[in-house]
């Protein structure tokens, strides 16, 4: 298969599931395996990374106005703007933590184990649907809870297990609301993105991606794009409370998948 196509489709499969909460990391995976590449370990998480750098900019385009008032209210020394600082801080903790010291590890879930990826993708599902009934009393953010949410975004790290449907659904158990918390779940994602972008583009990461630059650079155009119109439809999703649709979706994926993966 064309390596054009190939990162064509994985775009696709990036800019609609990086918003979802159904995992882009699991299923680039699934996509990866079921379209016979090869990339395993760093060569494939580094494909991952470029994607993820494309729905990144699309948080920015969709949070611009949000991302200039913080940028603004840090110089102005604005009291709420260095309050949510504060929790972004406290809240890449973990996910720092993991990523300076255990990004080779991380790297190895990355092979194209689909019978793990299935099993991660179940749990997701679980994750969602205990999170989406919850009844939320719209509590504030404190550093107890915005590390609890970055703890849920530090597993997000394994392939199968949403970022934002771990992040929100441990919002939704501390009663925080489900709007308020999906916001700020990709707010405070952007620095740990960007610092993980630094880090390989210095540490020459990128060496690894066996694609060439007009594939990449169609999947990513692909991905941005498209993770525009995802990440739109999650917040007016979340609004509405409709993530139990995505829970059933991940346990159907997941135990069928596993099922192919024992019995292959």
């Amino acid at each position: 298969m064309s390596e054009y196509l190939i990162t064509f489709i994985l775009g696709i499969v990036q800019g609609i599931t990086e918003f979802l909460p159904i995992s882009s990391d699991g299923h680039l995976e699934i996509a990866k395996y079921f379209l016979g590449d090869q990339s395993t370990g760093l060569d494939s998480l580094e494909m991952t990374v470029i994607l993820h750098i494309a729905t990144t900019l699309s948080i920015c385009v969709v949070f611009r106005e949000k991302i200039l008032h913080i940028i603004k209210g840090i110089f102005t020394w604005n009291p709420e703007t260095i309050k949510l600082v504060g929790l972004i801080i406290v809240s890449m903790i973990p996910a720092a933590i993991v990523g300076l010291f255990f990004e080779e590890y991380v790297s190895s879930f990355f092979n194209g184990n689909i019978g793990f990826v299935a099993i991660m993708i179940f749990i997701n599902g679980v994750i969602l649907y205990f999170g989406n009934r919850v009844n939320v009393l719209n509590h504030e953010i404190t550093p107890m809870k915005s590390f609890a949410m970055g703890i849920a975004q530090m597993f997000a790290i394994l392939p199968g297990i949403s970022r934002s449907g771990t992040t929100i659904s441990t919002a939704a158990f501390f009663n925080i609301n489900r709007s308020e918390a999906a916001e700020f779940s990709f707010i405070m994602l952007l620095p740990l993105m960007f610092g993980k972008i630094a880090k390989d583009l210095l540490g020459g990461s990128f060496n690894h991606i066996q694609y060439s630059f007009g594939s990449m650079v169609l999947g990513f155009v692909t991905a941005f794009v498209l993770g525009i119109f995802a990440f739109q439809l999650l917040l007016k999703m979340v609004k509405n409370i409709k993530l139990h649709y995505f829970a059933y979706y991940c346990m159907i994926v997941g135990a069928s998948l596993w099922i192919y993966s024992i019995m292959k």
